[in-house]
Order: C-alpha cells, then sequence, then structure tokens
C-alpha cells in the first residue's frame, strides 16, 4: 500500500537527509567492525602464541594517578575508559534517533524497541534455563543479550551490497535500543559497593556540561575536562563508567539553535567522536578483551562443555534471533503494522540471526559477572567468539540468498527499464 492512509510498516523509509546521516554512520561503523575483527583476531592469536606471556603483561601493566584511584591496568582502562567513548556516541545516537529520528513517533519506535527487548528477553531465559542448578551459574544471564553493531554491520556490508537500505537501517535501530538496554542492565544489576557520595558530586560537573552544550559551547578545553570529571566520579562510585559517557550524552541537544546555521550540537559531537569511537576505542578493547588462551581442541571442548559458556553460546545462536523474530511477528500480527512491501519475512530471518553477533558489550557483562581473568570469564570468551561467529555465518547463508534475489531483481528491473526506451522495432526479439 502507498500514500498517507497505508498501515505503518516495521522497516519503512525515512526522509533523504535521515537516509544520508545512516549512510554515513553505516560506512564508520563498517570500517570500525573490520578493526574490531582484526583487533580481536591478533589478541587471540598473540595470547595462544609462544609469546602469550608478552600479551598478558602488556594487558595487566598498570598506569595511572594512585591519588585518583585510577592506577589501572591497560585492559581495565580498554573495558572502562575506551567503552565510555564507545556508549558516548551511542548515547548521542540514542537521543537523535528518539528526539529527531524514526523513533521519535512512538508508533514507528515501538517496532525496533519491542524487536530489541525480545533480543533481550529470550537469550536471558534461555540462559537462566541452561544454567539452573549446582554446574551452572545465573549471573551471566545477561552476557547474551546485546548485539555488537560493529562487528553485525561489517558482516552486513560484505556480505549484502543488493539488500534493501530498509534492512539496514532496522539494523541499526534495534542495535540502538540494544545498546540502552545493555545499559540500563550494567546499571542496575553488575553495579557492586555503589559509594553514593562520588555519584553525588559527579552531578556538578555534570550540570555544568549540560549548561556548556546548551549554550552550543564546542570548545574542547572547556567540555573534555568536565567530562572526564563526571567519569572518574562515576567510576569511583562503583557504577561501571562507561554509564558516564551516556549521562553525558543524553544532555547533549539535538535540535539547532537556529534552523540553517549548521549542524546540531548532538550531530556535531557524534561526527568529531564516532571515527574515535569505531577505530580506535572498540578495536582496542577487543584487542585487550578477546585474548584467551584455548589449550588447543581440547581446551576448547572443555570450555563450551561449561554451562556459562554454552548458555551464552544458544543465547546468542538460537536465544537472540528467536527473540527477535517473535516480538516482531506479534507486532505485526497484533497492531496494525505489517513489513515493508519489498521486503520478506526471510529477510527478517537473515537479520535477527545477524542480531546474535554479540561481542563489545558482551565480553564487558562477561567480565562484570565473573571477574577479569577467571576462568569463567576466559570460557565466556570462547562462548562469545564461537556463538558470534556460528550467528555471522548462518546470518550470511540466508542473506547471501537474499542479496542474489534482490540483485536478480534489479537486474530485471533495468533491462526493464532499458526496453521501455527502445522502439519496437529495434528490440531483440526472445528466442523460442
Amino acid at each position: 500500500m502507498t500514500g498517507p492512509a497505508s498501515p505503518r510498516r516495521l522497516l519503512g523509509r525515512g526522509s533523504w537527509p535521515e537516509a544520508q546521516r545512516i549512510a554515513d554512520v553505516l560506512r564508520k561503523e563498517t570500517t570500525g567492525g573490520v578493526l574490531l575483527l582484526i583487533g580481536a583476531g591478533i589478541a587471540v592469536a598473540w595470547a595462544n602464541s609462544p609469546w602469550s606471556g608478552s600479551y598478558e603483561a602488556l594487558r595487566d601493566a598498570e598506569i595511572g594517578p594512585k591519588a585518583l584511584h585510577l592506577h589501572l591496568s591497560l585492559g581495565t582502562w580498554a573495558a572502562d575508559g575506551l567503552l565510555a567513548i564507545f556508549f558516548f556516541v551511542a548515547g548521542l545516537e540514542l537521543k537523535r534517533e528518539f528526539v529527531a529520528g524514526d523513533l521519535r513517533d512512538p508508533s514507528r519506535a515501538a517496532v525496533p524497541v519491542a524487536a530489541a527487548v525480545g533480543g533481550v528477553a529470550v537469550p536471558a531465559l534461555l540462559y537462566t534455563a541452561v544454567n539452573l542448578g549446582r554446574a551452572g551459574d545465573p549471573s551471566g544471564w545477561a552476557i547474551p543479550t546485546a548485539t555488537d553493531i560493529a562487528f553485525a554491520l561489517a558482516v552486513l556490508a560484505i556480505i549484502g551490497s543488493h539488500l534493501p537500505a530498509a534492512l539496514r537501517t532496522f539494523l541499526l535501530t534495534l542495535a540502538v535500543v540494544d545498546d540502552l538496554l545493555a545499559i540500563t542492565i550494567i546499571a542496575l544489576f553488575y553495579t557492586r559497593d555503589l559509594a553514593v557520595t562520588p555519584l553525588l558530586l559527579a552531578v556538578i560537573p555534570l550540570t555544568l556540561f549540560a549548561v556548556a552544550v546548551q549554550r552550543r559551547i564546542r570548545s574542547w578545553w572547556i567540555l573534555l575536562p568536565l567530562a572526564a570529571g563526571v567519569w572518574v566520579l562515576v567510576h569511583s562510585s562503583g557504577l561501571h563508567a562507561t554509564v558516564a559517557g551516556v549521562l553525558l550524552a543524553f544532555t547533549v541537544p539535538v535540535h539547532r539553535r537556529n534552523p540553517g546555521t549548521g549542524p546540531g550540537m548532538a550531530e556535531h559531537l557524534e561526527h568529531r567522536w564516532r571515527p574515535l569511537s569505531a577505530s580506535v576505542a572498540v578495536p582496542l578493547f577487543a584487542l585487550f578483551g578477546a585474548g584467551v588462551t584455548i589449550h588447543g581442541i581440547e581446551g576448547l571442548s572443555r570450555a563450551l562443555a561449561d554451562r556459562v559458556a554454552l548458555g551464552v553460546t544458544l543465547g546468542l545462536v538460537i536465544g537472540k534471533p528467536l527473540g527477535v523474530l517473535l516480538a516482531t511477528w506479534l507486532v505485526a500480527r497484533f497492531t496494525r503494522a505489517e513489513l515493508d512491501t519489498g521486503l520478506s519475512w526471510w529477510d527478517v530471518l537473515g537479520l535477527a540471526l545477524l542480531a546474535g553477533i554479540g561481542f563489545t558489550v558482551s565480553l564487558l557483562i562477561g567480565e562484570l559477572a565473573f571477574g577479569s581473568g577467571s576462568d569463567r570469564d576466559d570460557h565466556v570468551k570462547v562462548a562469545v567468539m564461537a556463538g558470534s561467529l556460528i550467528a555471522a555465518l548462518l546470518a550470511t547463508v540466508v542473506l547471501r540468498i537474499r542479496s542474489r534475489v534482490y540483485r536478480r531483481i534489479e537486474a530485471t528491473e533495468v533491462r526493464d527499464r532499458g526496453e521501455e526506451g527502445v522502439p519496437h522495432a529495434h528490440r531483440s526479439e526472445p528466442s523460442p
């Protein structure tokens, strides 16, 4: 259906400026995804090489001022510091979507939000079911709930050049909402020994930062010290420091003060910080976070036999796509929403499988749940990488088939348009 009276569509098309912005985001995130894969590959190869001791020494080397309780290992700096940049950019993207993007319309926001919630709830329940009993550990229930947008978009860019843009937009929107749920989970369920005083003190630089950005002050020498102050105090409070990035992002205004005067503050900061997030912060986190010694096939089998690792793998490969598909179907079945006329449920299946690629936030939650360097944390790393790889391969099979279908459709449309412009007498007749 077309026109204003058509039902709401799950994967509709946005405005041209919005499409341009999303295309720019996809390019940067795809580059970051490739670099993430490189960083993770180097980490695994290094940790399982004869030089594994040097990898552990580098990861565990401590730097930073002790007086501020910031004498941390490089691995902790990557997880707490660099990922704060990642979540700051995610927070800016989230606010832009809710204020000026597709999510500003509740009827359109309901679909990706429902898909994201389903993609969190089902793998969490599946993990918990696997880990009931003495041999399991339910505390890692949130590990398989996160989608790694950089990793997923890198896979999509490689395999899906002919797939509809609406599919990419939906994946991006789902992942943004997924990030918000992950941040909420970390703040509520993985914060231990909360110190109230530093958290209250963090309100001071946060308020000053908010006033500065509301006045459209862009000077780095003002904004950066205030942001660093918020991060230090949130870190000292016991709340995971990545939450500071989201709090800072939510203070940034989206709309321009005067229309036609250049990009808004959120767009400006996102444009400045997204390359650093995608190309530096996330790949370095992968380099320091993904290095796990597997000890060959026997070690791999032993790690995956752990109930925790089994729950993570099943959550990513089965729970995540099942949750996304189920939530999307329920919205389509019981509301006026419908799939875009150019898409099929096979496309949604491929996207749902792609959502099972969990890496950055899954590794982070694994460290928070079981402690960095513990046996179970190592098993989680193996499971996250194995589950993400399986999900990526399954998604590749489905989406490659769909990409070929859309390529044939495009070729047919191009041929038909060409024939429409050729006089009848000059058209080649089909052979009998």
